[in-house]
């Protein structure tokens, strides 16, 4: 274990639940923290507990009109109508108590995060409870009370005046952090993500570039519906490489929602635990070329709980920490012990078989349509990087 690394996390974490039925649920947190711990992948000395985010910090990003509304939410004290303008008590974002005391806390992990990085304590830390990117300055949108990565951005600006490189690898654009840092042009965005013609929220073409001072520093590849390994690959390897150079960030923050997972319920990408191996050594490597290693990493969306969160977010570790002891059959006693209380069969191995889902007929067509919209997003910098060579 060459790199320093902090292990964001406590079980208060799992506070953040809007109820039994909603697919958000945080309890993916303690199988992954379960797995680590029985492949002996998590010293209780890597782990730091989160603290919760001041309304001071909060209001870095959110309005204080909609932090005083989350506040009364949580206490039962918000009426109905006035609730939905804040884009609270929605099938989306239902009012549960303590909201905004278990969303700062979320908060204050990332925080927690980004000081253990910036300080110089750890070069890595991973806080898996954020990554709630849909958040916006006055409105809970897509699951996503309070934004974490964006207050996050705002702070390591104005303590540590670092610019930052944020990449999104969840299925769902990153819209919330994209607008927060639209017109600024020392914080990079790059949301890879299923298109908006069929997925929420809509949002992250190609031609969303930024706005003023802040144009040509916002990156969106949306990779069409059905999208598998290589394809998505290909997009992220050389989509982060080109903008990590053009950018040539201070600090690196990664939002790793698992949800491009061919079993994910909530989206229609074919991806499998392949790309997941892949995302954070890339990241890995920026860290270390750009930016002395400094890479803050985050959870995000992930809603096949059981067969795909555990693995796909304890590979995040494995890779900060250099831990090879993830490959071939997952810890039988995790799988006994979590097999009881899984409605599916949990997997046996860290890889996914071959034959997981039947062949894509139109994978050649989607293929060649996700290479257009690399070319398409990447152009400005490539065009820029070819003239400068002449």
């Amino acid at each position: 274990m060459n790199d320093r690394c902090s292990f964001i996390y406590s079980e208060d974490l799992l506070n953040y639940r809007f109820n039994s039925h909603h697919p958000f649920n945080q309890f993916r947190l303690k199988l992954t923290v379960d797995l680590l711990n029985r492949i002996n992948a998590l010293d209780p000395n890597q782990i730091v507990k989160p603290r919760m985010a001041t309304e001071e910090e909060l209001t870095l990003i959110h309005d204080p009109s909609y932090v005083e509304a989350v506040k009364k939410a949580g206490q039962g004290l918000l009426p109905k109508e006035m609730a939905e303008n804040y884009g609270l008590g929605t099938e989306d974002t239902p009012i549960f108590a303590n909201m905004h005391e278990a969303s700062s806390l979320m908060v204050g992990g990332t925080l927690t995060a980004v000081d253990e990085v910036m300080t110089g304590k750890t070069l890595h830390a991973l806080h898996l409870g954020g990554g709630l990117h849909h958040g916006f300055r006055g409105k809970a949108s897509g699951f996503c009370i309070y934004n974490d990565s964006s207050v996050a951005i705002k702070y390591i600006q104005q303590k540590y005046n670092a610019r930052v490189l944020y990449v999104d690898t969840d299925a769902h654009h990153g819209d919330g952090v994209q607008w927060s840092f639209y017109d600024d042009p020392n914080v990079c965005t790059l949301s890879i993500h299923e298109t908006g013609r069929y997925l929420f929220p809509g949002t992250g073409n190609i031609n969303e570039r930024g706005q003023g001072a802040g144009y040509g520093y916002s990156f969106n590849i949306p990779v069409d519906a059905f999208t598998e390994d290589d394809s998505w690959l290909h997009a992220y390897k050389n989509a982060i490489r080109d903008v990590a150079e053009f950018f040539k960030p201070d600090v690196i923050l990664t939002q790793n929602g698992a949800d491009s997972h061919y079993y994910d319920t909530l989206t229609h990408l074919s991806a499998t635990m392949k790309i997941y191996r892949e995302i954070p050594k890339l990241a890995h490597e920026i860290a270390h070329q750009y930016c002395g290693g400094k890479w803050i990493a985050v959870g995000g969306g992930g809603y096949d709980i059981w067969r795909v969160v555990p693995r796909a977010w304890a590979f995040i570790w494995m890779e900060m920490t250099e831990n090879p002891n993830c490959f071939g059959s997952l810890p039988e006693d995790w799988i006994e012990q979590w097999q009881k209380e899984s409605p599916v069969t949990l997997p046996r191995e860290w890889d996914d078989p071959e034959d997981i889902y039947p062949p894509i007929p139109r994978k050649a067509e989607i293929t060649e349509k996700n290479l257009i919209t690399l070319e398409k997003a990447l152009y400005p910098i490539r065009n820029h990087q070819k003239s400068e060579s002449r």
